[in-house]
């Protein structure tokens, strides 16, 4: 060092650096740092004409795929042992709507878990006669196959409000199974906003207190409806990140995140941090429009998280997006 530095200078700086580094080693010790999972590549879209999709890793080496068919009137299934291997898969029917009654229009956003030794598929529906008195409802299927076994019909899901309820989703965390879904709340002024609930003895029956975690209140989440939607929760180094969609459904659309320590009082709005800016939207750089209505899914390897949404590829949209039957899987 330049002699002219005054020696007090000098012990000064040497007594800050030992600091630091000591700091530093003790959180090295006491804070592992996250590792990063090795990147994968697929070829997008995945699937065309397919909206707010979902993928599930089965223990049977096959991932299951379901999304939004643009004509809301069926469910499908497919299935194949790679994530690329869905875009070609044959695609299955198994379910329509019904011509009467309830499940009789709007069929949106099917989910598909399979649990305690059966299959489930979460989905949302308007009745023929009022076709936005959207519910949400469950299948059931006990066959190893889903794609070729028969589907039960287990009815609507229960919440403490008669009113506008859709894309059901559930989780475990520290052996308590979970439902989260998005609701329109009587006396509160949004389309629909976040509530969670513990799941009973059936996985279409909630029990206990439902809670309210997000209402949309932010510029990006209120773009022509205040949306709050399309929950998916997935639970990495202690803490659970809850994903969900916000603004209409056109280029507005995007992702919001709320994150909460995995052994916190989940039923509990103030364990949810809202993230205050979205963490996925539209880049007209990559020609991705509107992003919103993810799942998680693991790659082949089971080394990488997998983001599964769907967008558009074009910014403007003639009438209602949706009519518009343009939105596409990718991950």
């Amino acid at each position: 060092m330049d002699s002219a530095v005054p020696r007090w200078i000098v012990r000064r700086l040497a007594v800050i650096a030992v600091a630091v580094m000591t700091a530093l080693a003790g959180l090295v010790v006491s804070t592992p740092a996250a590792q990063a999972s090795p990147a994968v590549q697929y070829t997008n879209p995945l699937v065309e004409q397919r909206a707010d999709p979902h993928i599930f890793k089965h223990t049977d080496g096959f991932y299951y795929f379901t999304a939004t068919a643009p004509e809301y009137d069926r469910i499908i299934l497919r299935r194949a042992t790679t994530i690329q291997g869905l875009a070609s898969a044959p695609e299955t029917v198994i379910w329509r709507k019904h011509t009467t009654g309830e499940m009789g229009a709007h069929i949106w956003a099917p989910e598909i878990h399979f649990i305690n030794g059966k299959w489930y598929v979460y989905f949302a529906a308007g009745r023929a006669d009022d076709i936005w008195k959207i519910r949400m409802y469950v299948l059931e299927s006990s066959s190893a196959n889903p794609l070729t076994g028969a589907w039960t019909e287990r009815g609507k899901i229960t919440t403490p409000w008669d009113t506008f309820a859709l894309d059901a989703s559930t989780f475990v965390a520290n052996g308590v199974r979970y439902l989260t879904w998005a609701q329109a709340e009587p006396g509160i002024s949004t389309n629909s906003n976040l509530y969670i609930a513990r799941m009973g003895t059936d996985p279409w029956t909630i029990t206990g207190t439902v809670a309210r975690i997000s209402v949309p209140t932010l510029g990006w989440e209120t773009v022509g409806y205040k949306v709050n939607e399309g929950p998916a929760v997935i639970e990495r180094n202690g803490r659970l990140f809850l994903t969900y969609s916000a603004s209409a459904t056109d280029a507005n659309y995007c992702l919001g995140m709320l994150t909460a320590s995995s052994t916190a009082n989940l039923l509990s709005a103030s364990s949810w941090t809202k993230s205050p800016n979205p963490v996925f939207a539209t880049n007209s750089a990559t020609g991705q429009y509107g992003p919103g209505h993810n799942s998680f899914t693991v790659s082949e390897d089971g080394q990488s998280d997998i983001l599964v949404y769907h967008d558009r590829n074009y910014r403007d949209i003639s009438g209602d997006p949706l009519n518009d039957p343009n939105r596409r899987t990718r991950v």
